[in-house]
């Protein structure tokens, strides 16, 4: 029996994936904690909601496309600790790309001047900090110089794209909270034993519902 071979996912796939309707609310879902509190199916994101820019950004590293997550310090003021996407909260009159551009430069010391920005995915309402995230998709023709930055940042994730595909990777536990009778069913991504889980998972099942469509014809 011929062996099976798994084809790396390229740039060009996530160009074509890109190009695809977004798939929305429906893929943040399947990793979307649950019950999530603040979150209806009607619900609007408010008008005067805090917006904020994040970058998914794809980069060659030993003949494989990576992109880069963040661990980001217990000395942060929110999610102490937690595995992100570089980005952060919009500035005076800057775009929402110039955002992320500007934050994932602070953060990781990536330089805009150097990044293509490929696209972008579906804004992300986070009901409990009254938070729009607009996820961007950019590259960098060769492996970054990260330069860390030591308040926000504690250490990058450098992430196979095939690893975030691989089925193996989505987990699920079930945890004890206040707020809620019955235990939260929490999905989340594991990623070189890191736990990445929230609206960063939710995004990212948003770039892989792309790609298995665009896999799948």
């Amino acid at each position: 029996m011929a062996e099976t071979t798994t084809i790396e996912p390229t740039l060009d796939d996530v160009r074509r994936a890109l190009a695809r309707p977004l798939p929305g609310l429906k893929a943040h879902l399947k990793m979307a904690p649950q019950p999530r509190p603040g979150w209806n199916p009607n619900f609007a994101p408010p008008s005067n909601c805090r917006e904020g820019g994040v970058l998914i950004l794809f980069y060659p590293c030993h003949d494989r496309l990576h992109f880069v997550l963040t661990r980001r310090t217990e000395t942060v003021r929110s999610h102490k600790g937690q595995i992100s996407l570089p980005g952060g909260k919009r500035e005076g009159h800057e775009t929402l790309i110039e955002t992320a551009l500007r934050e994932t430069y602070e953060e990781v010391g990536v330089p805009p001047d150097s990044t293509e920005v490929i696209g972008q995915l579906s804004p992300l309402y986070t009901p409990p900090s009254n938070y729009c995230i607009h996820p961007f998709v950019a590259h960098q023709p060769i492996r970054p110089s990260f330069q860390l930055d030591p308040v926000e940042v504690a250490e990058v994730l450098e992430v196979p794209l095939e690893t975030l595909l691989a089925p193996s990777t989505r987990k699920v536990e079930y945890c004890s909270d206040p707020h809620f009778e019955s235990p939260r069913r929490v999905p989340f991504f594991n990623v070189h034993g890191q736990v990445v889980w929230g609206a960063t998972a939710m995004i990212l099942s948003e770039l892989v519902t792309l790609l298995e469509n665009e896999r799948g014809g």
